[in-house]
């Protein structure tokens, strides 16, 4: 089978694999379809990503179809189309155990730690997989970016009609920003690609849309728009250690700030301003496994459209060509998707 590899930064090979053996006692066997890109991907293909090693195939955000059941699966059969859960940890970990599996400390990521799903077919524990009867492969493909900004607002504990404000309206930041809405909370967005800001302003009907300004005036702008007291919450999807060091500055007294996004820099902030609004500043990794099947849903009954999101395709073949082209905000990429089959 074709499958593809990052073999050092910038180096993209497609090469033959051999198929995958039977799936074991609680595995399946699944035809890949779809792997989108995301922001994780393309660091690890510059090589700036710090958990990821060369060589190693990429890939974690799946559309897949099951093909064959190993012995003592019950909640999958072939035919099945699903999305997959990508992180693999230890159930005998603390955080496991405490029913946090998504910071587990020995937590795998598909695609990232381990090889993953940048190929046609691979085999994956049956627990990991989430059905859908209607969804398509790409819908499918998506659920778990939209994964991530649902446990950041989850994290936030966002309510009704408080001011949440998105920094970075990449595929985070806009999952982000649909389950602030679906919460009742009124999204703000600060980036410093105006492009992005028009898609919000126009496919994700945002108005109160803000553009990263040299003299700073973003603050100011902000605080107009939500009556001089700031955001009760902001989360960060940008990975980017200034813009994360940033962040503080525009949390409501008492608010919440959740960094979403991963940096390998510093964070560093003046103390006394997050004392003196004693904020509380909380992370937020992965997802939860009850989150998948939530999303899902949500996808079905369309409270969640992600027509507009999926902006560039590619194949396998094309990849070496197009990843390149990806990186560059001047061809709009929002999400970028890999037709494998």
């Amino acid at each position: 089978m074709k499958a593809i590899s990052f073999d050092a930064p910038e180096t993209i090979r497609v090469f033959d694999a051999p198929l995958p053996d039977a799936p074991g006692k609680g595995e399946v066997k699944v035809a890949v379809h779809r792997v989108g890109i995301c922001g994780t991907d393309m660091s690890c293909y510059l090589g700036k990503f710090p958990f990821f090693a060369f060589p190693r195939t990429p890939g974690h955000e799946l559309g897949v179809e099951v093909l064959e059941c190993g012995p003592g699966v019950t909640d999958v059969q072939p035919g099945d189309h699903c999305s997959v859960e990508p992180y693999l940890n230890n159930p005998d970990s603390y955080s496991s155990r405490i029913g946090r599996p998504n910071c587990c400390n020995n937590l795998r990521v598909i695609g990232v730690h381990m090889d993953g799903g940048m190929c046609e077919q691979i085999n994956l524990p049956s627990h990991k997989l989430h059905k859908s009867t209607s969804l398509g492969f790409d819908q499918l493909a998506l659920v778990e970016t939209l994964a991530i900004g649902y446990h950041a607002v989850e994290r936030a504990g966002v309510q009704a009609d408080e001011n949440v404000l998105i920094i970075g309206s990449g595929p985070i930041g806009l999952s982000a920003l649909e389950f602030a809405r679906v919460r009742g909370g009124r999204p703000l967005v600060l980036d410093v690609n105006a492009d992005r800001l028009a898609f919000c302003r126009e496919k994700m009907r945002v108005s109160g849309t803000v553009m990263v300004e040299i003299d700073g005036s973003e603050l100011e702008r902000i605080k107009e728009m939500t009556s001089g007291n700031l955001c009760e919450v902001v989360i960060d999807a940008t990975g980017n250690n200034r813009s994360m060091s940033r962040a503080l500055e525009f949390v409501a007294y008492a608010g919440r700030l959740v960094y979403v996004g991963i940096t390998s820099g510093n964070i560093s902030f003046p103390h006394p301003l997050m004392h003196r609004k004693e904020m509380t500043i909380l992370s937020s990794r992965n997802s939860q496994p009850a989150d998948f099947g939530e999303i899902i849903k949500l996808m079905e009954d369309g409270t969640i459209n992600t027509d507009p999101w999926i902006t560039h395709r590619t194949t396998m073949d094309q990849l070496s060509n197009d990843f390149p082209t990806f990186l560059d905000p001047k061809n709009g990429v929002l999400k970028a998707m890999i037709e494998i089959t």
